[in-house]
């Protein structure tokens, strides 16, 4: 009965772009049950399965109705013949394309941000948007993604994320956009990107789209790299000694507590961090830009601010008066660099 699952699974993909697959099957337990005694009662050591066997075949005439490839590599759709019920399951697997964002909105959110009076299901605050912000980095490059591939919707992996009033700049933040359930993957990375120019232009700037795979989430979600900062604090403090106090903090480790601002929803905890290199750019009478590089996951404003003294030493703390930071920008994601 091979060619009528063959047919099934024909059926089952139909409307979707596929080159490589994995099949299997669910048997009845009682049929499996039997061959295991009769190899019992045989006694024998060696052998095949009649599952395995009939994956092998069923394997072997799909790429042959098809022209599809299988095998245990990457595949973009996996089939389960379901023996006991007749019926074949598919499971789509997803698309993903990688790049770097720059980001020069002072509005913009790196991720669709639900709204808080109603989790993202729609009400007057939010006039029925679900959206706490009408627009996001993640909603602007996936539009074009998803209407090339046809995806039924998609998740932004970020190589770490920039608060919401804070511009990436530089050569931008790597990403990876994961495309679910996509019915095309025939897909031309440079027309997104100019499509994405367009949609998103003075906003969002796209560099180095292309066809990524699933290992690339994990890459770009467990990278850990020093970044680079601009951060203009307003303050009454003569700027001279703003310069000296910086000269305290390169190399120096500093303990952040989980910031007020963030702390409803991150753990309460403290987090030693470094500072690797300080400079004052810039400054007159109550205002300073400072240019600094630090360690992956630093709360530049806290360390600026102090946050009540949650960050300790902070710059405000050192000099002894309060600071507020005016403006962030980050300037580079050092991810490329070998130590």
């Amino acid at each position: 009965r091979i060619p009528v699952w063959v047919e099934r699974i024909a059926r089952a993909a139909e409307g979707y772009e596929w080159h490589r697959f994995t099949c299997g099957s669910r048997w009845e337990p009682e049929i499996l049950a039997r061959e295991e005694e009769i190899w019992r009662t045989v006694g024998t050591g060696w052998g095949e399965s009649a599952r395995a066997a009939f994956n092998r075949e069923l394997g072997k005439a799909v790429e042959a109705r098809t022209g599809a490839v299988g095998g245990s590599g990457p595949a973009d759709l996996v089939f389960l013949a379901d023996l006991e019920v007749g019926r074949v399951g598919v499971t789509v697997l997803p698309l993903y394309l990688q790049g770097r964002y720059r980001k020069l909105d002072r509005t913009l959110p790196q991720t669709r941000w639900p709204c808080r009076a109603c989790h993202g299901r729609g009400c007057d605050r939010c006039q029925g948007t679900g959206k706490t912000y009408s627009e996001s980095v993640e909603e602007l490059v996936a539009g074009p993604a998803l209407r090339a591939s046809g995806a039924e919707e998609s998740r932004f992996h970020g190589m770490g994320r920039e608060d919401i009033d804070a511009r990436m700049l530089g050569r931008g933040r790597p990403f990876v956009l994961e495309l679910v359930r996509p019915r095309h993957r025939t897909i031309d990375p440079v027309a997104i990107s100019v499509a994405i120019a367009l949609e998103a232009a003075g906003r969002v700037e796209i560099s180095d789209l292309a066809l990524a795979e699933g290992a690339d989430v994990i890459r770009v979600k467990e990278a850990s790299p020093e970044k680079s900062y601009r951060v203009t604090a307003v303050g009454a403090v003569d700027v001279a000694k703003v310069k000296e106090a910086l000269k305290l903090f390169r190399g120096r480790a500093i303990a952040q507590r989980t910031p007020t601002r963030v702390a409803h929803r991150r753990a309460d905890r403290v987090r030693t961090r470094r500072i690797v290199e300080a400079e004052l750019v810039e400054g007159d009478a109550g205002r300073f830009t400072v240019q600094l590089r630090t360690e992956a996951g630093t709360y530049v404003k806290e360390w600026v601010e102090g946050d009540g003294g949650r960050t300790d030493p902070s710059l405000s703390g050192v000099l002894g008066v309060p600071l507020k930071v005016e403006s962030l920008d980050v300037l580079e994601i050092h991810d490329t660099e070998v130590a």
